[in-house]
C-alpha cells in the first residue's frame, strides 16, 4: 500500500481447494492471510495488523451476516470486501444483497487471476483514498476551529496532495487543479445574487467550493491504469469502468463523514462535486442521470467549469481548442449539457475566465486566426 510494505489480504473460503488457489494468485502482490471458516475470519480480521482487504467467497456459511459483523465492528468497519461467488448457485438478488450487507464489488467464478488482481487493486487504492480524505478532513475541521493563517496553508496543502493523486494518474494538465478552483470561484461569484443561487453561495460557502473544486475527481485513484491513461478510444465497457470514478469518489467521502459520524458544508460540496459533475442539465448524464434542478449548484458550476478547461487543454486524444471555440461549444450546450443560467454567468466573464487559464496555464491558450 505505502510503497514499502506489501498490503495484508485475507481471504475466506470454506472450500481448501478454492482457498489455496485464490491465495496463490495473489501472494506475489500482498501478504496473504487464510481463513476457512467465518470464525477464523473473525478473529485474523481483529488481528493487528489489520487486514486492508478481505477476499470471501459466498459459500461461507452466513457469509452476509458474516459482512455485517465486521462492518458493525469499529475496528473491522473500514475493511474493504470483495466477494466471489459462483453464478449458478446465486440466488435473485443476489447483488443487492452482497452490497446491502457492506461489500464493496462482486466477481463471479470462475475468474481470470488478471481480473482477480485487478480488483483487489482498485479497492485498495479506494481504501487508502479514504485514508487520506480521513485524515485531511480531521485537518480541515481543527483548521476551521483554530483559524489560523499557517493551518489553511496545512490544509490547503493536505487538500492538493489527495487530489493529485488522481490527476497525476490521468492525462490532465498540471495547472488543471488551479484552474478548476478559479473558474468554481468566478461563477459563484457572478451567480451569487441570482435569485435560484444565492441561496447556496454566500462568501463562506464561495471559500469553501475553491476549497474542494480539486477533489472532483479523486474517485479516478480507482481507475485501472490500463483504461485511465489508454491513447486510443475507450470500449463502451471501458468506459462503464471510467464512470464509476464519480461512485468511488462519493464513497470516499462518505466514508469520511461515517469515520466522523457527521458531516460539514465543505464535506457535502465535496460529495456534490466528486458525484455529480458529469451529470447533464437535460438528465442523460451519469451516474444518476439527474435532471435539472436536481442537480447540485456545485455540480453544475463544476460542469462548466471542467469542461471549459478540457476543452481548451491539450490531451493524447485531442489538440487544444480556442479560447472561442470553447466557448461557442459552451454556449450551444446550453440547456442540454448545462444549466442555462451558469453558462451566461460563463459567458458574461469570459474574459475572467480567459485570464485565469493564461495565469495558470501550461501553455499559452491558443488565440484565434
Amino acid at each position: 500500500m505505502n510503497g514499502q510494505h506489501k498490503a495484508v489480504v485475507l481471504i475466506g473460503d470454506g472450500a481448501a481447494e478454492s482457498l489455496i488457489r485464490t491465495g496463490s494468485a495473489l501472494q506475489d502482490h500482498h501478504d496473504i492471510r487464510l481463513a476457512a471458516d467465518g470464525a477464523a475470519v473473525l478473529r485474523l480480521a481483529r488481528q493487528l495488523p489489520r487486514p486492508d482487504l478481505l477476499v470471501l467467497d459466498a459459500s461461507l456459511p452466513g457469509v452476509f451476516d458474516l459482512c455485517r459483523e465486521l462492518k458493525g465492528d469499529p475496528d473491522t468497519a473500514r475493511i474493504g470486501v470483495l466477494l466471489t461467488y459462483s453464478p449458478d448457485t446465486a440466488g435473485p438478488g443476489f447483488e443487492a444483497d452482497a452490497f446491502a450487507a457492506g461489500v464493496a464489488d462482486v466477481l463471479p467464478r470462475p475468474f481470470a487471476v488478471e481480473t482477480l488482481l485487478a480488483r483487489a487493486a482498485r479497492e485498495l487504492r479506494l481504501r487508502e483514498a479514504q485514508a487520506l480524505l480521513r485524515h485531511q478532513s480531521h485537518l480541515v475541521e481543527h483548521l476551521v476551529a483554530e483559524r489560523t493563517r499557517e493551518l489553511t496553508r496545512m490544509t490547503d496543502a493536505v487538500i492538493w496532495a489527495l487530489a493529485t493523486l488522481a490527476e497525476r494518474r490521468d492525462s490532465e494538465t498540471p495547472g488543471h487543479l488551479h484552474r478548476m478552483q478559479h473558474y468554481v470561484a468566478a461563477l459563484a461569484r457572478r451567480l451569487q445574487q441570482h435569485p435560484r443561487f444565492a441561496h447556496e453561495l454566500p462568501d463562506e460557502h464561495i471559500a469553501l467550493l475553491f476549497q474542494a473544486a480539486p477533489l472532483h475527481d479523486i474517485g479516478k485513484a480507482a481507475i485501472p491504469d490500463a483504461i485511465l491513461q489508454k491513447p486510443g478510444k475507450l470500449t463502451a465497457e471501458e468506459f462503464d469502468v471510467v464512470k464509476l470514478h464519480t461512485v468511488y469518489g462519493r464513497e470516499a467521502i462518505d466514508g469520511v463523514c461515517a469515520a466522523l459520524g457527521g458531516d460539514s458544508t465543505f464535506l457535502r460540496f465535496a460529495r456534490e462535486i466528486t458525484y455529480s459533475h458529469q451529470e447533464r442539465y437535460d438528465g442523460s448524464g451519469y451516474p444518476e442521470g439527474l435532471l435539472g434542478e436536481a442537480i447540485p449548484v456545485s455540480a453544475r458550476l463544476l460542469a462548466v467549469a471542467d469542461v471549459y478547461d478540457a476543452l481548451i487543454s491539450r490531451r493524447v486524444y485531442k489538440p487544444a481548442f480556442t479560447h472561442e471555440t470553447a466557448v461557442e461549444l459552451i454556449r450551444q450546450g446550453s440547456g442540454e449539457q448545462f444549466d442555462p443560467d451558469v453558462v451566461d454567468a460563463m459567458l458574461a466573464i469570459e474574459e475572467e475566465f480567459q485570464a485565469i487559464a493564461q495565469r495558470f496555464g501550461d501553455a499559452p491558450v491558443p488565440l484565434q486566426a
